[in-house]
């Protein structure tokens, strides 16, 4: 079995509301990443960690803060998706929770993921190989 590769990427992020906001524990999201990087390991998946806090987004609500977090599987076909993308609705609005759905998901359901709008491919599964 061939390792699969996973990239989470988080963007800078700006609150430009007064009256929302949602801080990352960063100690807390970093022991959480490595949680996850060992519980995944064995299973052949690798987990990369990058922050790329040049890009900043501004994060009006929940959803947005979903969009700072990005994972990347070029193997297979995932270029740089949000994790909002990549989850659909968060059903605790808890991002370490919403993070390990993304990264299962990924990981070991990849054709579950909508593709990009640009790269939308009709699929009825008839086995015509489309």
């Amino acid at each position: 079995m061939q390792t699969k590769e996973i990239t989470l990427a988080f963007y800078g992020r700006s609150f430009p509301r007064s009256d929302w906001r949602q801080d990352l524990d960063e100690d807390a999201l970093d022991a959480f990443l490595g949680d996850l990087q060992t519980e995944l390991a064995p299973l052949r998946v690798v987990v990369r960690v990058l922050r790329e806090p040049g890009t900043v987004l501004d994060i009006r609500g929940y959803g947005d803060l979903l969009n700072t977090v990005r994972l990347r599987s070029p193997r297979d076909g995932i270029g740089n998706l949000c994790l909002g993308h990549i989850i659909g609705t968060s059903p605790n609005r808890n991002i370490f929770e919403d993070i390990r759905r993304g990264v299962n998901r990924v990981a070991f359901a990849p054709e579950t993921v909508m593709p990009e709008d640009g790269n939308r491919k009709v699929c009825h599964n008839c086995g015509c190989g489309c």
